[in-house]
């Protein structure tokens, strides 16, 4: 599902007022069992065990600066936050659980995941890592989001899972836009504020990162997966930035409408309008072609075809099934590299 981009706010709460349009088992501490075959999070040790492991992040830029939070990811003292929250960041303050500050360093970022890292000399030393999940939270899945709404420091709040595989839109405001794939969607409320911090399971192990709420809506907010974490972080520690992979077309979900229009034989699929001359897609997909399937994978939606492809690294080879003049046909493309936002190929 593609979320409309007036309905989001970033979570991330300013100093000045701003906001900005926009990645277990029985015994573990959060889990208790309940007079039925499920389980439910057992909220008040899920808080105990993992708050203290949860910042808050304080920025200053040339317009001001705002309020974030974040995670301890790792024993180095590394901090797990998103992007917009350190964006044109002069200075970075660290606050822990326990009231003390800590100078940051913004080691990586990446816009295109909503993503960055930080690292603090000195971690308290009862601010534990979190562990990240590896796998994808199931829809209904119980989780609690951890940070600091409207600067209110070690803040939890309770939902679940219920739903994944969005298209989130990200960017500055006045700014070039695009979308990030494949986020979760959460009933546990995300307010400005809590950018940055830890969704967790009930055992403790985050499986997404807290990233934007829904302005005129209830019990909707959205974050980065514990998945794209996996794949971003240990790049951004290595090299202060994560190359994303990049097809080059224009395109549109065919339904029964866009089909009948279109003169397709099919109502679900990708429908290509525009390839980007000189992109990867230049000379084996063309205007017209309607994308079934990625590595075996059905594509019934852009969303799909971005979780597809975001599995992917520039220099991969992906076999895709098209549909061309009624005909469904297969095409191999190697993969490029996505251009920073607002960029041109070739700029």
């Amino acid at each position: 599902m593609r979320i409309p981009a007036v309905l989001l706010t970033v979570a991330l709460v300013g100093v000045t007022p701003a906001t900005a349009v926009v990645a277990g088992s029985p015994s573990a501490i959060g889990v208790a069992a309940d007079t039925g075959t499920q389980q439910t999070c057992d909220f008040e040790s899920l808080y105990d065990e993992t708050i203290r492991s949860v910042v808050t992040i304080q920025v200053r830029t040339d317009g001001g600066g705002g309020l974030g939070s974040g995670f301890v990811y790792d024993e180095s003292g590394r901090i797990v936050t998103n992007q917009h929250v350190v964006a044109d960041a002069e200075t970075v303050e660290v606050q822990f659980d326990r009231g003390q500050w800590r100078t940051a360093e913004v080691v990586g970022t990446d816009a295109y995941s909503d993503l960055a890292v930080l690292e603090v000399d000195d971690v308290p030393d009862y601010a534990d890592p979190l562990a990240v999940e590896s796998g994808h939270p199931e829809t209904g899945q119980r989780v609690a989001a951890l940070g600091s709404p409207l600067g209110l420091q070690g803040t939890i709040t309770d939902g679940i899972v219920s739903g994944t595989n969005r298209s989130l839109p990200a960017g500055q405001e006045g700014g070039p836009q695009f979308t990030i794939p494949n986020t979760l969607q959460t009933t546990a409320a995300i307010s400005p504020g809590n950018s940055g911090g830890p969704l967790v399971d009930c055992t403790g192990t985050v499986v997404g990162v807290n990233t934007a709420g829904a302005q005129g809506g209830e019990n909707i907010g959205f974050a980065v997966p514990s998945t794209r974490v996996e794949r971003v972080v240990p790049a951004l520690i290595q090299n202060g930035s994560y190359t994303h992979s990049f097809l080059g077309i224009s395109s549109r979900d065919v339904s029964p409408a866009v089909a009948e229009q279109a003169g397709l034989n099919v109502t679900s699929g990708v429908l290509v309008q525009q390839v980007i001359s000189g992109s990867p897609a230049d000379g084996a997909i063309q205007s017209g072609d309607v994308v079934l399937q990625v590595a075996g994978q059905p594509v019934a939606s852009q969303e799909d075809l971005a979780s597809a492809l975001v599995r992917y690294r520039p220099g991969d080879t992906i076999s895709m099934q098209i549909l061309r003049d009624g005909e469904r046909r297969t095409v191999e493309v190697t993969l490029g590299e996505r251009p920073a936002p607002g960029e041109t190929l070739g700029d």
